[in-house]
Protein backbone atom coordinates (compact mmCIF):
# COMPACT_ATOMS: atom_id res chain seq x y z
CA UNK A 1 0.00 0.00 0.00
CA UNK A 2 1.41 3.65 -0.85
CA UNK A 3 0.77 5.04 2.73
CA UNK A 4 1.29 8.57 1.14
CA UNK A 5 -2.32 8.19 -1.11
CA UNK A 6 -3.98 7.75 2.44
CA UNK A 7 -6.78 10.37 3.49
CA UNK A 8 -6.10 12.21 6.61
CA UNK A 9 -8.68 10.29 8.53
CA UNK A 10 -7.32 7.09 7.77
CA UNK A 11 -5.40 5.14 10.57
CA UNK A 12 -1.66 4.97 10.25
CA UNK A 13 0.72 3.38 12.75
CA UNK A 14 2.34 7.00 13.58
CA UNK A 15 -0.93 7.48 15.48
CA UNK A 16 -2.04 3.80 16.29
CA UNK A 17 -2.18 3.33 20.19
CA UNK A 18 -0.09 0.00 19.56
CA UNK A 19 0.42 -2.55 21.07
CA UNK A 20 -0.65 -3.98 24.64
CA UNK A 21 3.00 -5.48 24.58
CA UNK A 22 5.63 -3.58 23.75
CA UNK A 23 7.45 -5.59 20.36
CA UNK A 24 10.26 -4.67 18.13
CA UNK A 25 8.80 -3.16 14.73
CA UNK A 26 8.42 -5.73 12.40
CA UNK A 27 11.07 -6.13 9.14
CA UNK A 28 9.67 -5.38 5.38
CA UNK A 29 6.04 -5.24 6.26
CA UNK A 30 4.20 -2.58 8.52
CA UNK A 31 2.18 -3.26 12.00
CA UNK A 32 -1.16 -4.24 10.22
CA UNK A 33 0.25 -6.28 7.89
CA UNK A 34 2.22 -8.47 11.34
CA UNK A 35 -1.79 -8.42 12.63
CA UNK A 36 -3.02 -9.76 9.46
CA UNK A 37 -0.16 -12.45 9.42
CA UNK A 38 -0.72 -13.80 13.28
CA UNK A 39 -4.52 -14.39 12.41
CA UNK A 40 -4.22 -16.27 9.38
CA UNK A 41 -1.59 -18.29 11.43
CA UNK A 42 -3.95 -18.93 14.73
CA UNK A 43 -5.65 -21.85 15.00
CA UNK A 44 -8.88 -20.36 15.46
CA UNK A 45 -8.60 -19.22 11.82
CA UNK A 46 -7.78 -22.42 11.07
CA UNK A 47 -11.24 -24.03 12.91
CA UNK A 48 -13.09 -21.37 10.24
CA UNK A 49 -12.80 -24.10 7.19
CA UNK A 50 -15.36 -26.48 9.07
CA UNK A 51 -17.58 -23.93 10.71
CA UNK A 52 -20.64 -22.99 8.95
CA UNK A 53 -22.57 -20.28 7.63
CA UNK A 54 -26.34 -21.43 7.21
CA UNK A 55 -25.26 -24.73 6.10
CA UNK A 56 -23.51 -27.49 8.12
CA UNK A 57 -20.24 -28.36 7.12
CA UNK A 58 -20.98 -31.80 6.29
CA UNK A 59 -23.77 -30.94 3.63
CA UNK A 60 -21.60 -29.99 0.43
CA UNK A 61 -18.26 -29.04 -0.42
CA UNK A 62 -19.68 -26.02 -2.31
CA UNK A 63 -21.61 -24.18 0.59
CA UNK A 64 -19.63 -21.13 2.49
CA UNK A 65 -17.98 -21.66 5.58
CA UNK A 66 -16.64 -19.04 8.19
CA UNK A 67 -13.30 -19.21 5.81
CA UNK A 68 -14.81 -18.29 2.82
CA UNK A 69 -16.99 -15.80 4.34
CA UNK A 70 -14.05 -13.90 6.00
CA UNK A 71 -12.02 -14.33 2.93
CA UNK A 72 -14.77 -12.76 1.23
CA UNK A 73 -15.07 -9.72 3.46
CA UNK A 74 -11.30 -9.11 3.50
CA UNK A 75 -11.74 -8.66 -0.41
CA UNK A 76 -14.45 -6.34 0.23
CA UNK A 77 -13.16 -4.62 2.83
CA UNK A 78 -9.69 -3.89 0.92
CA UNK A 79 -11.70 -2.34 -2.28
CA UNK A 80 -13.82 -0.15 -0.35
CA UNK A 81 -11.32 1.09 2.12
CA UNK A 82 -8.91 1.81 -1.50
CA UNK A 83 -11.81 3.93 -2.40
CA UNK A 84 -12.15 6.00 0.32
CA UNK A 85 -8.45 6.21 0.99
CA UNK A 86 -8.51 4.47 4.31
CA UNK A 87 -5.67 2.05 5.63
CA UNK A 88 -6.58 -1.40 3.54
CA UNK A 89 -4.26 -3.68 5.42
CA UNK A 90 -5.79 -2.28 8.99
CA UNK A 91 -9.23 -3.34 7.05
CA UNK A 92 -8.18 -6.64 6.21
CA UNK A 93 -6.82 -7.75 9.19
CA UNK A 94 -10.03 -6.67 11.01
CA UNK A 95 -12.25 -8.90 8.10
CA UNK A 96 -10.04 -12.04 9.27
CA UNK A 97 -10.62 -11.92 12.83
CA UNK A 98 -13.98 -10.73 13.12
CA UNK A 99 -15.52 -14.24 13.06
CA UNK A 100 -12.89 -15.83 15.14
CA UNK A 101 -15.19 -16.36 18.01
CA UNK A 102 -18.07 -18.14 16.58
CA UNK A 103 -19.41 -21.33 17.83
CA UNK A 104 -20.03 -24.26 15.33
CA UNK A 105 -23.63 -24.17 13.57
CA UNK A 106 -23.89 -20.72 13.11
CA UNK A 107 -25.65 -17.86 15.09
CA UNK A 108 -27.89 -21.59 16.58
CA UNK A 109 -24.77 -22.10 18.21
CA UNK A 110 -23.80 -18.87 19.01
CA UNK A 111 -27.87 -18.40 20.19
CA UNK A 112 -27.78 -21.66 22.49
CA UNK A 113 -24.36 -20.99 24.02
CA UNK A 114 -25.71 -17.83 25.07
CA UNK A 115 -28.45 -19.26 26.55
CA UNK A 116 -26.49 -21.84 28.12
CA UNK A 117 -24.30 -19.01 29.48
CA UNK A 118 -27.12 -16.93 30.65
CA UNK A 119 -26.72 -17.10 34.62
CA UNK A 120 -22.95 -16.76 33.86
CA UNK A 121 -22.37 -13.57 31.66
CA UNK A 122 -23.74 -14.68 28.48
CA UNK A 123 -21.60 -15.53 25.66
CA UNK A 124 -21.44 -13.08 22.10
CA UNK A 125 -19.68 -14.15 19.54
CA UNK A 126 -17.58 -10.57 19.00
CA UNK A 127 -16.24 -10.52 22.55
CA UNK A 128 -15.33 -14.41 22.05
CA UNK A 129 -13.31 -13.08 19.13
CA UNK A 130 -11.72 -10.19 21.46
CA UNK A 131 -11.15 -13.42 23.76
CA UNK A 132 -9.21 -15.18 21.56
CA UNK A 133 -6.55 -12.54 20.16
CA UNK A 134 -6.37 -11.74 23.64
CA UNK A 135 -5.88 -14.76 25.33
CA UNK A 136 -6.94 -17.64 24.42
CA UNK A 137 -4.32 -18.41 21.28
CA UNK A 138 -1.27 -20.04 22.91
CA UNK A 139 1.65 -19.50 20.32
CA UNK A 140 4.08 -16.95 21.59
CA UNK A 141 6.69 -17.18 24.61
CA UNK A 142 6.10 -13.13 25.69
CA UNK A 143 2.58 -13.01 26.54
CA UNK A 144 -0.81 -14.55 25.87
CA UNK A 145 -2.77 -13.59 22.42
CA UNK A 146 -2.05 -12.38 19.15
CA UNK A 147 -0.80 -8.92 20.82
CA UNK A 148 -2.67 -7.07 18.12
CA UNK A 149 -3.00 -3.10 17.64
CA UNK A 150 -5.37 -1.77 19.32
CA UNK A 151 -7.24 -0.02 16.28
CA UNK A 152 -7.46 -4.25 15.07
CA UNK A 153 -8.93 -5.17 18.57
CA UNK A 154 -11.37 -1.87 18.60
CA UNK A 155 -12.60 -3.10 14.72
CA UNK A 156 -13.36 -6.56 16.13
CA UNK A 157 -15.34 -5.78 18.73
CA UNK A 158 -18.23 -4.50 17.17
CA UNK A 159 -20.99 -4.28 20.01
CA UNK A 160 -20.05 -4.88 23.76
CA UNK A 161 -22.62 -4.15 27.09
CA UNK A 162 -22.00 -0.96 29.37
CA UNK A 163 -20.93 -3.58 32.21
CA UNK A 164 -18.12 -5.67 29.61
CA UNK A 165 -17.06 -2.37 28.17
CA UNK A 166 -15.98 -1.11 31.37
CA UNK A 167 -14.62 -4.24 32.36
CA UNK A 168 -12.17 -3.57 28.82
CA UNK A 169 -10.28 -0.68 30.06
CA UNK A 170 -9.47 1.39 26.76
CA UNK A 171 -10.93 -0.26 24.46
CA UNK A 172 -14.31 -0.35 25.50
CA UNK A 173 -14.73 3.35 26.43
CA UNK A 174 -16.08 4.19 23.42
CA UNK A 175 -19.18 2.12 24.00
CA UNK A 176 -19.49 4.56 27.38
CA UNK A 177 -18.68 7.52 25.87
CA UNK A 178 -20.83 7.16 22.96
CA UNK A 179 -17.56 7.93 20.27
CA UNK A 180 -17.02 5.59 17.02
CA UNK A 181 -14.73 3.53 15.79
CA UNK A 182 -11.89 4.23 13.04
CA UNK A 183 -13.72 4.25 9.48
CA UNK A 184 -11.85 1.02 8.67
CA UNK A 185 -13.97 -0.76 11.53
CA UNK A 186 -17.09 0.69 10.06
CA UNK A 187 -16.75 -0.73 6.43
CA UNK A 188 -15.88 -4.03 8.03
CA UNK A 189 -18.96 -4.19 10.13
CA UNK A 190 -21.06 -3.45 6.24
CA UNK A 191 -18.56 -5.49 4.19
CA UNK A 192 -19.71 -8.34 6.52
CA UNK A 193 -23.22 -8.13 6.06
CA UNK A 194 -23.14 -7.37 2.15
CA UNK A 195 -20.55 -10.34 1.90
CA UNK A 196 -22.68 -12.79 3.95
CA UNK A 197 -26.63 -11.65 2.33
CA UNK A 198 -24.74 -12.03 -0.75
CA UNK A 199 -23.67 -15.26 -0.29
CA UNK A 200 -26.81 -16.79 1.52
CA UNK A 201 -28.57 -15.78 -1.84
CA UNK A 202 -25.77 -17.71 -3.60
CA UNK A 203 -26.23 -20.52 -1.51
CA UNK A 204 -29.68 -20.56 -1.30
CA UNK A 205 -30.27 -21.19 -5.07
CA UNK A 206 -27.40 -23.87 -5.30
CA UNK A 207 -29.28 -25.91 -2.40
CA UNK A 208 -32.37 -25.42 -4.29
CA UNK A 209 -33.93 -24.28 -1.20
CA UNK A 210 -34.50 -21.00 -3.18
CA UNK A 211 -35.67 -20.31 -6.56
CA UNK A 212 -34.91 -17.63 -9.07
CA UNK A 213 -38.83 -17.24 -9.61
CA UNK A 214 -39.15 -16.42 -5.41
CA UNK A 215 -36.04 -13.89 -5.73
CA UNK A 216 -37.76 -12.34 -8.41
CA UNK A 217 -40.26 -10.73 -6.18
CA UNK A 218 -36.94 -9.13 -4.30
CA UNK A 219 -36.43 -5.42 -5.96
CA UNK A 220 -32.54 -5.72 -5.82
CA UNK A 221 -32.35 -9.43 -6.98
CA UNK A 222 -34.53 -8.61 -10.16
CA UNK A 223 -33.19 -5.30 -11.39
CA UNK A 224 -29.72 -7.13 -11.06
CA UNK A 225 -30.93 -10.60 -13.08
CA UNK A 226 -32.79 -8.26 -15.65
CA UNK A 227 -29.60 -6.20 -16.36
CA UNK A 228 -27.18 -9.63 -16.40
CA UNK A 229 -30.08 -11.31 -19.01
CA UNK A 230 -29.77 -7.96 -21.36
CA UNK A 231 -26.27 -8.01 -21.34
CA UNK A 232 -25.92 -11.64 -21.84
CA UNK A 233 -29.46 -13.05 -23.65
CA UNK A 234 -30.18 -16.10 -23.24
CA UNK A 235 -27.95 -16.72 -19.74
CA UNK A 236 -29.10 -19.50 -17.94
CA UNK A 237 -28.11 -21.65 -14.75
CA UNK A 238 -24.95 -21.00 -12.57
CA UNK A 239 -23.67 -18.31 -14.98
CA UNK A 240 -26.88 -15.86 -14.48
CA UNK A 241 -26.58 -16.58 -10.50
CA UNK A 242 -23.19 -15.64 -10.25
CA UNK A 243 -23.90 -12.44 -12.84
CA UNK A 244 -26.71 -11.39 -11.01
CA UNK A 245 -25.26 -11.96 -7.55
CA UNK A 246 -22.05 -9.83 -8.27
CA UNK A 247 -23.91 -6.93 -10.03
CA UNK A 248 -25.47 -6.75 -6.80
CA UNK A 249 -22.09 -6.55 -4.45
CA UNK A 250 -21.00 -4.14 -6.96
CA UNK A 251 -24.69 -2.03 -6.48
CA UNK A 252 -23.87 -1.94 -2.72
CA UNK A 253 -20.41 -1.79 -2.52
CA UNK A 254 -20.57 1.71 -4.82
CA UNK A 255 -23.78 3.17 -3.12
CA UNK A 256 -21.74 2.35 0.18
CA UNK A 257 -18.21 4.31 -1.01
CA UNK A 258 -20.56 6.95 -2.49
CA UNK A 259 -22.76 8.06 0.45
CA UNK A 260 -19.37 7.48 3.23
CA UNK A 261 -17.59 10.01 0.67
CA UNK A 262 -20.43 12.70 0.71
CA UNK A 263 -21.36 12.08 4.88
CA UNK A 264 -17.06 12.59 5.58
CA UNK A 265 -17.22 15.94 3.01
CA UNK A 266 -20.79 17.05 4.91
CA UNK A 267 -19.45 16.37 8.05
CA UNK A 268 -16.06 18.01 7.85
CA UNK A 269 -14.10 15.40 9.03
CA UNK A 270 -10.14 16.24 8.79
CA UNK A 271 -8.60 13.64 11.49
CA UNK A 272 -9.17 10.25 12.95
CA UNK A 273 -10.45 12.36 15.96
CA UNK A 274 -13.23 13.79 13.58
CA UNK A 275 -13.86 10.25 12.80
CA UNK A 276 -14.19 9.04 16.63
CA UNK A 277 -16.50 12.23 17.13
CA UNK A 278 -18.54 12.17 14.30
CA UNK A 279 -22.02 9.97 14.04
CA UNK A 280 -21.33 6.68 12.04
CA UNK A 281 -20.01 7.64 8.75
CA UNK A 282 -20.37 4.27 6.78
CA UNK A 283 -24.07 3.40 5.52
CA UNK A 284 -25.69 3.05 2.35
CA UNK A 285 -28.17 5.78 0.76
CA UNK A 286 -31.91 5.45 1.96
CA UNK A 287 -33.12 3.82 -1.07
CA UNK A 288 -30.23 1.26 -1.16
CA UNK A 289 -30.72 0.18 2.69
CA UNK A 290 -34.30 -0.15 1.54
CA UNK A 291 -33.50 -2.79 -1.19
CA UNK A 292 -31.17 -4.11 1.39
CA UNK A 293 -33.86 -4.51 4.01
CA UNK A 294 -36.13 -5.94 1.86
CA UNK A 295 -33.71 -8.97 0.79
CA UNK A 296 -32.71 -9.27 4.31
CA UNK A 297 -36.67 -10.05 5.29
CA UNK A 298 -36.86 -12.09 2.15
CA UNK A 299 -34.04 -14.59 3.53
CA UNK A 300 -35.18 -14.67 6.76
CA UNK A 301 -38.50 -15.56 5.45
CA UNK A 302 -37.52 -17.74 2.89
CA UNK A 303 -34.41 -19.39 4.06
CA UNK A 304 -33.30 -19.10 7.63
CA UNK A 305 -37.04 -20.08 8.23
CA UNK A 306 -36.90 -22.65 5.84
CA UNK A 307 -38.27 -25.84 7.49
CA UNK A 308 -34.90 -28.00 6.46
CA UNK A 309 -32.64 -25.27 7.89
CA UNK A 310 -34.73 -25.43 11.27
CA UNK A 311 -35.11 -29.01 10.77
CA UNK A 312 -30.78 -29.19 10.94
CA UNK A 313 -30.90 -26.26 13.43
CA UNK A 314 -33.20 -28.06 16.31
CA UNK A 315 -31.08 -30.79 16.41
CA UNK A 316 -27.98 -28.42 16.17
CA UNK A 317 -29.19 -26.69 19.53
CA UNK A 318 -29.75 -29.83 21.17
CA UNK A 319 -26.03 -30.83 20.71
CA UNK A 320 -24.79 -27.46 22.43
CA UNK A 321 -26.97 -27.82 25.01
CA UNK A 322 -25.83 -31.30 25.76
CA UNK A 323 -22.11 -30.62 25.42
CA UNK A 324 -22.38 -27.41 27.93
CA UNK A 325 -24.40 -29.75 30.42
CA UNK A 326 -22.09 -32.20 30.33
CA UNK A 327 -18.62 -30.24 30.98
CA UNK A 328 -20.37 -28.25 33.47
CA UNK A 329 -21.06 -31.56 34.95
CA UNK A 330 -17.86 -33.11 35.16
CA UNK A 331 -15.36 -30.50 34.06
CA UNK A 332 -12.63 -33.45 33.99
CA UNK A 333 -13.69 -34.15 30.55
CA UNK A 334 -12.52 -30.73 29.60
CA UNK A 335 -8.40 -30.93 27.75
CA UNK A 336 -6.05 -30.01 30.16
CA UNK A 337 -5.29 -26.66 29.07
CA UNK A 338 -9.13 -25.67 29.11
CA UNK A 339 -9.28 -27.13 32.66
CA UNK A 340 -6.58 -24.92 33.67
CA UNK A 341 -8.49 -21.71 32.02
CA UNK A 342 -11.46 -22.89 34.24
CA UNK A 343 -9.32 -22.08 37.21
CA UNK A 344 -8.16 -18.83 35.92
CA UNK A 345 -11.34 -17.79 34.44
CA UNK A 346 -14.17 -20.03 36.09
CA UNK A 347 -15.57 -23.07 34.75
CA UNK A 348 -18.49 -21.84 32.75
CA UNK A 349 -16.50 -19.68 30.76
CA UNK A 350 -13.58 -22.07 30.24
CA UNK A 351 -16.64 -24.73 28.96
CA UNK A 352 -17.82 -21.79 26.64
CA UNK A 353 -14.53 -21.24 25.17
CA UNK A 354 -13.91 -24.96 24.60
CA UNK A 355 -17.30 -25.41 22.92
CA UNK A 356 -17.05 -22.38 20.69
CA UNK A 357 -13.38 -23.44 19.47
CA UNK A 358 -15.18 -26.71 18.27
CA UNK A 359 -15.83 -26.84 14.63
CA UNK A 360 -19.02 -28.71 13.56
CA UNK A 361 -17.51 -32.04 12.84
CA UNK A 362 -16.19 -32.17 16.34
CA UNK A 363 -18.85 -31.20 18.18
CA UNK A 364 -20.77 -33.56 16.69
CA UNK A 365 -17.96 -36.05 17.22
CA UNK A 366 -18.20 -35.40 21.11
CA UNK A 367 -21.18 -35.23 21.29
CA UNK A 368 -21.56 -38.73 20.13
CA UNK A 369 -18.90 -40.18 22.16
CA UNK A 370 -20.17 -38.42 25.17
CA UNK A 371 -23.88 -39.73 25.07
CA UNK A 372 -23.89 -42.84 22.53
CA UNK A 373 -26.21 -41.37 20.17
CA UNK A 374 -25.92 -41.52 16.12
CA UNK A 375 -25.30 -38.22 14.40
CA UNK A 376 -28.34 -35.83 15.53
CA UNK A 377 -27.66 -33.81 12.51
CA UNK A 378 -27.23 -35.87 9.51
CA UNK A 379 -29.74 -34.13 7.19
CA UNK A 380 -28.14 -33.66 3.57
CA UNK A 381 -29.11 -30.95 1.37
CA UNK A 382 -29.41 -32.68 -1.79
Amino acid sequence: MNRGTLAPYAVTESISRGRHHAEPSPRERGEFQRDRDRIIHSTAFRRLEYKTQVFVNHEGDLFRTRLTHSLEVAQLSRSIARALGLNEELAEAVALAHDLGHTPFGHTGQDELNACMKAFGGFEHNLQSLRIVDMLEERYAAFDGLNLMFETREGILKHCSPANAQALGELGRRFIEGTRPSLEAQIVNLADEMAYINHDVDDGLRSELLSLEQLDAVTIFAQCRLDAEARWPGLTGRRLVHETVRRMIDALALDLINRTRTNIEKAGVETLDDVRATPTLAEYSGEMWSRLRELKTFLFNNLYRHERVMHMTGKARRIITDLFTAYMSDPDLLPPQHRAFAERSGKPRAVADYIAGMTDRYAMKEHRRLYGKSDPIRHQVT
